[in-house]
């Protein structure tokens, strides 16, 4: 006689335990829903992600719903300023902390950290995590979604989440996808002049360049077309930083020292899914040009929402409730990122909507309420 499968059922599986998996989770509990009544799937260790050097920009929004949560990584440095310009070109704009009476526009930490910080969170709420595991299987009846893990091991939920990395299920008529024919060469940046506290962001003929202050250095994202990326990451490490020198300028002095690099293909992923019981979240749902560094900020003001609706109404109304409050605040950041990524990925160096892009930063310099709108954008994301 076959042994029944005990199949465990709870009213929220979170499908990836990254941070935005990690968060939704965490506030969830923070809401009053029960512990054992959320299933959190995640691929890998907690010592794992916490071993990830990437740097993460966190808004000042995201450091308040970190907080609120006792999850606020150990080590992160703070963005006080951000000089935004254009290479050899009129046109910048500045944004500091002291005209909006706050003590940071944002922070920079490790990824490791802030999922450290959640998961240590996480372990003092209860919920007990599937790791390391991915769910292998979703199918969705008119009452639940039954899951299969790569362990073997099966669930059933009321609601599904899909918080890990990538566009979720088949892409529809409402999905956008876009290549942008360019990639990101991440690394770790030293320099002889550093302005604390100040982010840069540069746009140059092949992309935005984008410097963060990470510690007694800077985490640097440097956008460019393939070819020169392919260049880039082969070149020794003096030709390298000369060729940064000459990209940025010499706003923070010389370059002088340069940690590993990495690279990764640049595109945009958004979609709707109008699933009655799966929603998508964070990079599941829409993953951005790194262009205004609002990929994760975008994912856990998805989770913060989403949690609020779930603790009253884990139903699939409550989905649509979240569909509807999200749609203004994520089609206004795949908007701005996505136009300021094909200005500069699509256009010819001092074509005219470079040189348009230009004099809007020159305008948003001397215009208060448009620097304002900008800064409250990146700190906070659209409010209704």
């Amino acid at each position: 006689m076959v042994k029944p499968v005990d199949i465990k059922s709870v009213d929220i599986a979170i499908a990836g335990g990254g941070p935005v998996g990690l968060a939704l989770a965490c506030m969830l509990v923070k809401r009053g829903v029960a512990a054992d009544r959320i299933a959190l799937i995640d691929g890998k260790t907690p010592a794992a992600a916490s071993q990830d050097p990437r740097s993460v920009a966190l808004s000042w929004g995201s450091h308040q719903l970190l907080k609120q949560i006792h999850a606020w990584p150990a080590s992160s440095t703070a963005i006080t300023q951000i000089h935004v310009s254009r290479r050899s070109r009129l046109g910048r704009t500045l944004i500091d902390c002291t005209e909006y009476q706050l003590p940071a526009l944002g922070y920079v930490s490790r990824y490791g950290d802030v999922a450290q910080a959640l998961a240590a969170e996480l372990s003092a709420t209860g919920v007990v995590p599937y790791r390391p595991a991915l769910v292998t299987h979703a199918a969705e009846s008119d009452t639940q979604v039954s899951l299969t893990l790569s362990d073997h091991q099966q669930l059933n939920a009321a609601l599904l989440v899909q918080a890990e990395g990538g566009v979720f299920g088949t892409q529809t008529s409402k999905a956008i996808h876009r290549d942008y024919q360019q990639m990101a060469i991440v690394t770790n940046v030293r320099s002889d002049g550093m302005v604390p506290g100040r982010a840069y962001e540069r746009f140059t003929q092949e992309g935005p360049l984008a410097l963060l202050p990470d510690r007694d250095g800077y985490s640097l994202v440097w956008c460019v077309r393939p070819a020169y990326g392919e260049a880039l990451l082969a070149m020794p490490e003096t030709d390298f930083l000369l060729s940064l020198q000459g990209a940025f300028g010499h706003r923070v002095g010389t370059f002088t020292q340069l940690g590993q690099r990495h690279s990764y293909p640049l595109g945009l992923n958004a979609q709707q899914t109008n699933s009655p019981r799966m929603v998508a979240i964070g990079n599941a749902a829409q993953t951005l040009h790194p262009v205004a560094g609002q990929g994760l900020n975008l994912g856990l003001r998805d989770a913060v929402v989403l949690a609020a609706i779930l603790a009253q109404s884990p139903t699939p109304e409550g989905l649509h409730q979240f569909a509807q409050e999200r749609r203004g605040d994520r089609g206004l950041t795949v908007r701005l990122t996505d136009l300021m990524a094909r200005v500069f990925t699509s256009s010819e160096d001092q074509s005219f909507s470079q040189s348009l892009l230009g004099l809007s930063l020159g305008m948003i310099d001397l215009l208060p309420p448009a620097r304002r709108a900008l800064s409250e954008q990146m700190m906070y994301g659209w409010r209704s």
